[in-house]
């Protein structure tokens, strides 16, 4: 057990094949090593073992708060979940925010570990530390939102509204492989396909009840300068200062604008890097245009409210209300929230710019329980092949920008309703295997890429590429630096130098997710703020390169695991049109292309890896456990890939 502060040392194991639920302490040793969260999820995740099919019962489902989860720090209201991804066969973890990390703590749970198999379909309600399951017939085959509503009303007690509420929808029960679980008001844990897992298991929702009851810090001095300096940071950075631009007066979507004009925002399946220049170059109309879809447009015409997560001042999330048309049905959508990567994949990478279909589109998105980044993306793909007569045996139905038929498709996909639905419901690497389509898809190991564009921001190339869990830009933020100069400000087409800060991102961001906490503090705190609520909140007493070893320990982790499923440096790549041809248009990033080979060798021998494999001698250095037999050589070889 852990005496640690912040931890309520307890987690419930739910074996949904007998209906069993067992409670465990957390050991000491594995928090102090991997802190919490994401680290732990992640630890529980490999101890069950990599070679397991993500599909079947005995796959993991963990969800996981960390020693700052639930607290007064703020930003602290986000909960991790991990397993081994079905869209990738890479251990994934996927955080979302809102309340119910922190009411899981106040219900006096760390963890919910979740494996086996329901005959039928269950929901979980968690109280006063117990779990109970309960039947979910009626709610299978229901969208997120109606089913938040019902459990709203069906589940009582002495907390009355104070309940947080995780499901799925049609997407997660059918078993989409980019399913994802949505939370509350539409927060989700979007990427790599948690949902499709959580649809494996039978398992419908998870209900938490709670008063609120933050934990106290152990050390309560420390804590307070920490947060304090914590507060005051958040206060005075552009970025995430409350009313002053930046997040909270236009949310993630802030991006739009800022990419377009530096010419860094995917187009057209990132066949270009703006609207602007897909214009320009006599592809698109006057009209299409990222404006149109900014978060200066959408505060300025569709905001109805600034909702936020516990203990969060910036309030990111732009709820918005729009009248959308659709096959000349007028239809009031109001929806939380109009976020920037949602826009990209489902707009400019898609096709169009029509800012209320975009709205239509998230919000189908969020009641089917799809990832928005991965459906659109997966649009985008569809219309590339589309043009080329790729998918003439599979409806070949799909143009660029049409939004009618992108709005059915998305309950189509959930469904898996016809040939051309249940193929993109595999993802993009699956449908590149079955169509010898490989050039059209923007994936990494399985998971395609966010809004920005590789070679505009060199950065995110090799960030995309090293990400254990696939493309991702929340691994290491690098446009932190590239773009708003965060710690300091890098050349955002210079490559030297990427490996070793994209490492260090990555390491950082493992910290923060690991305690649970939003990676937007990172634009005003630093290590030292960590280290100080960090130490406050459990007793602990590391130092700033102590708990940056942590963050290490945790991404070593995760890359061993992969090495254990088969996967090594040559699946640290990119797209091929990102390395190969240089970017057309006129804007400045034309002619540029990302230099992916000399930045996997600045990052790997920062790393220490060899190959994209982690060596015996690493482990040992940052003491992971991992048993004998696993069948990795220090020497860079891996074990075939498994066939998930």
């Amino acid at each position: 057990m852990t005496e640690l502060g912040g931890f309520q040392d307890r987690v419930a194991r739910i074996d949904l094949s007998d209906g069993n639920v067992a409670y465990e302490s957390i050991d000491d040793e594995d928090a102090k090593k991997y802190i919490g969260a994401r680290g732990l999820g992640v630890k529980y995740v490999f101890d069950q073992g990599p070679d397991v099919d993500p599909l079947g019962p005995e796959n993991l489902l963990a969800f996981m708060n960390g020693p700052l989860s639930g607290t007064q720090v703020t930003m602290s209201g986000r909960i991790a979940v991990c397993t081994k991804s079905p869209l990738t066969g890479t251990v994934t973890d996927s955080h979302h925010g809102g309340w119910s990390g922190a009411r899981l703590k106040w219900a006096g749970l760390d963890g919910l570990l979740f494996e086996g198999q329901a005959d039928e379909p269950v929901y979980a309600v968690v109280e006063d530390g117990d779990v109970e399951l309960r039947d979910a017939s009626h709610l299978w085959g229901n969208g997120f939102h109606e089913t938040r509503d019902t459990l709203e009303e069906e589940v009582e007690g002495s907390y009355g509204k104070n309940l947080s509420i995780m499901g799925i929808g049609p997407g997660g029960e059918n078993q989409v492989r980019y399913a994802c679980i949505m939370n509350e008001d539409d927060r989700a844990s979007g990427r790599g396909g948690t949902g499709c897992v959580m649809g494996s298991k039978n398992l419908k929702a998870i209900v938490v009840k709670s008063n609120t009851k933050m934990p106290k810090p152990a050390d309560k001095e420390t804590f307070m300068e920490g947060h304090q300096q914590a507060m005051q940071a958040i206060q005075e950075s552009e970025v995430t200062a409350p009313n002053e631009g930046g997040l909270s007066m236009y949310g993630t979507n802030v991006l739009m604008n800022i990419t377009e004009e530096m010419s860094g925002l995917p187009t057209k399946n990132a066949t270009y890097t703006s609207t602007r220049d897909a214009v320009d170059d006599g592809w698109a109309e006057e009209g299409f245009d990222s404006e149109k879809i900014s978060g200066e447009n959408v505060r300025e015409n569709i905001l109805v409210d600034e909702p936020t997560c516990h203990s969060c001042p910036v309030a990111c999330k732009k709820e918005v209300e729009v009248q959308a048309m659709h096959k000349g049905e007028e239809m009031n959508v109001r929806m939380e929230s109009y976020e920037y990567e949602s826009a990209f994949a489902l707009g400019p990478n898609s096709g169009h710019t029509e800012r209320d279909d975009i709205a239509l589109m998230i919000d189908r998105c969020n009641d089917m329980g799809l990832d928005t980044i991965e459906t659109g993306n997966m649009m985008a793909m569809a219309m590339e092949m589309t043009e080329e007569g790729k998918l003439e045996d599979v409806g070949d139905d799909l143009e660029w920008g049409d939004s009618e038929t992108m709005i059915d498709l998305i309950e189509r996909i959930a469904h898996r309703e016809d040939d051309l639905a249940d193929l993109l419901a595999e993802g993009a690497s699956r449908v590149a295997e079955k169509k010898g389509a490989a050039d059209n898809s923007l994936a990494v190991k399985g998971q395609t890429i966010p809004a920005y564009d590789p070679r505009c921001m060199k950065g995110m190339g090799i960030a995309y590429a090293t990400s254990n869990r696939g493309a991702c830009h929340l691994r290491a933020y690098t446009p932190a630096a590239e773009i708003l100069g965060i710690p300091e400000k890098v050349d955002p087409y210079e490559w030297e130098g990427k490996g070793e800060l994209t490492a260090e991102f990555q390491n950082l961001h493992a910290i923060s997710d690991s305690f649970d906490i939003c990676k937007f503090n990172a634009f005003a705190e630093g290590i030292e703020e960590y280290v100080l609520q960090y130490n406050g909140m459990t007793g602990m007493d590391v130092d700033e390169d102590e708990l940056m070893e942590a963050g290490e320990r945790v991404y070593n982790l995760e890359r061993y695991y992969n090495n254990l499923v088969g996967f090594d440096g040559a699946d640290d790549s990119l797209p091929a049109r990102f390395l190969e041809d240089g970017i057309p248009g006129q804007g400045a990033s034309e002619g540029e292309y990302c230099e992916l080979e000399e930045m996997k060798d600045e990052y790997y021998d920062y790393r220490g890896w060899v190959d994209g494999v982690v060596p015996d001698e690493k482990l040992d250095d940052l003491e992971i456990d991992v048993g004998p037999g696993t069948g990795v050589s220090s020497t860079g070889g891996a074990p075939a890939p498994s066939d998930d």
